[in-house]
This record gives structure tokens, sequence and C-alpha cells, in this order.
């Protein structure tokens, strides 16, 4: 027996002075009614009302039950308005998960915005290069990017795609040489990114067609930014996503090597831990994300 449904049928029986008007409000028959309240009178061992076939009447166990009754369904009343209106209220504690690279490049740079336009949003940004448990972290969102993401429990909803391009800076490829073809890279000093799916073998796919390159890098590292920077010291050549090679190349510090071929684009997710929907805040903190990735 559903208590709440019971103390809300009982409250409108009362109400509605009979079976009969309640059920019809409740959309259920008055011998389901009937039926629900003898077995309420049952559990507490008492009668709740006087029944006659032209009158009912309160017993005093009736009205204490009716008047606590009212008590809690106005709670659970002001409970439920209380989530829903600050279910869609953009405020409370967002955390946020993401990558070392993608934090300090994508993210921290709209964060000021974002904080001016909703003051009442308590932020944390935790940038772990590793994939974190988010329901053990309780995290709101996690940005991860991947080819693609495993079935589990998680929802992951696609907010951008990252290219990854292969690059060395000027002061490397004049000592070096530029490389004209895939194969050539295997000839050149790599500097290889640990945590990537491609660490020793490129898929590089061009408009001729797709070529494997098979390495073996003498340098490798944990992190997108470590390895930008070595790549804009003439360590070699690495690839690097496109949020992390833009502004370097924009300034020449590097240039694209082959640039009619790249690597296959893995999707950006935010991965929330809840399938009832996003609450206000994410929803509001991937909308700015969204603008930010918009090509």
């Amino acid at each position: 027996m559903d208590k709440l449904s019971v103390m809300h049928a009982f409250r409108r029986i009362v109400e509605r002075g009979s079976f009969a008007r309640a059920a019809e409000d409740l959309g259920v028959s008055p011998a389901l009614l009937s039926r629900e309240i003898k077995l309420l009178e049952e559990s507490l061992g008492t009668t709740l009302l006087t029944r006659t076939t032209r009158s009912m009447s309160l017993t005093d166990a009736g009205r204490l039950y009716l008047d606590e009754a009212t008590v809690v369904l106005n709670a659970v009343t002001t409970v439920e308005t209380r989530i829903r209106e600050g279910a869609g209220s953009v405020r409370g504690h967002l955390k946020v998960n993401a990558s070392s690279s993608f934090g300090q490049t994508v993210i921290a740079p709209i964060l000021p915005e974002f904080l001016e336009a909703y003051p009442d949003v308590r932020l944390t940004l935790s940038m772990d290069d590793r994939v974190i448990d988010m329901v053990e972290g309780g995290f709101d969102v996690s940005i991860r990017i991947r080819a693609g993401l495993p079935d589990s429990a998680l929802v992951a909803r696609k907010i951008g795609t990252m290219h990854q391009r292969v690059f060395a800076a000027p002061a490397y490829l004049k000592r070096a040489g530029t490389p004209s073809t895939p194969d050539d890279i295997a000839r050149h000093r790599v500097i290889g990114f640990l945590l990537a799916d491609h660490l020793t073998s490129w898929e590089l796919h061009g408009s001729s067609g797709t070529a494997t390159i098979d390495l073996d890098p003498p340098v490798r590292v944990g992190n997108s930014l470590v390895l930008r920077d070595l790549l804009i010291a003439g360590q070699g050549i690495g690839t690097l996503p496109d949020f992390v090679s833009k502004e370097p190349e924009i300034r020449g510090d590097l240039v694209r090597v082959l640039p009619d071929w790249e690597l296959p684009a893995p999707e950006i997710f935010a991965v929330t831990a809840s399938r009832l929907g996003m609450d206000a805040k994410v929803t509001a903190f991937l909308d700015y994300l969204r603008a930010t990735l918009r090509p």
C-alpha cells in the first residue's frame, strides 16, 4: 500500500464528502478506494470514518490522521516545488572534470564570462589526464575525448569533434628536413603522447587514401601541453589536437607537417551520471562550451 497515495485519497474523500466523488476525481473505482481505506484502518487498528447509507463522518482518530496527513502532504508538495524550481535555476555547486590540456586551453578561458553570467554557481574544476570514476568523485560532468565510449551506466552527449594533425617547429624542419610523404615520418625524431591510441602507430588519412606508420618515439610524454612545448622548442615532430595547436600555429611557432594528412578525428563527449537529464547549471556550462567548440 502506497501510504502517500492513501493519505491523498483519504483527504480527498473527506474534502468531497463522498467515496464516489473522490474516486471520480482520482480516476479510480469507488470499490478500490473503499478497499484501500479499509486496509488503512486495519493497519492502524482503528476506525477513521464512520459511514451510513446517508452520511459519513470522521472519528477522533480520523481527525488526527487527517491533520497529520495534511502536514505530510503539504511538506511533500513544498519539497517537490522547491526541487523543480531549483532544477530550472542556474545555481549550486558545479563539479567538472577534464584533461589538463582541455581544461587549460578550452575551459579556463570561458570561466570568467560563465561565472560572471551565473554568480550563484560555485565551481570546482578538476583536471586529470586519466579517466576518473566520476560517480565516486561526485562530478556533475566529465569532458572526455574518445573515438567512442563503451556502454555503461553513464550518459555521453557529443559536444564537438577534435582534429589531430602533425606539427613541428620551423627550426626543426629547417634542420632535419620537411617530410613530403607519410613514410618520411619514420625517419624523423617523433615526440609521442603516452595516453594516445596512436603512440606507436599513426594512421594518417588524406585525399589519396590511408597510410599507417609504425613508430618507436624516443621521447614520450603524458601531457599534450608538454608535448606542444617540446615541439615548439624544436625537439621533433608530433601530433596535437586542434585546441592545443591553434594558437602556436597562428603565431608561427608551429607549422603543419603533411598538411593534406591527419589522424582520425575523435569526438568530444560531455559525460553525466544521470539519465533523467541535466540540471540547469550543467546545461548552461555546456552551452558555453559548445559555443567555444563550434567551428
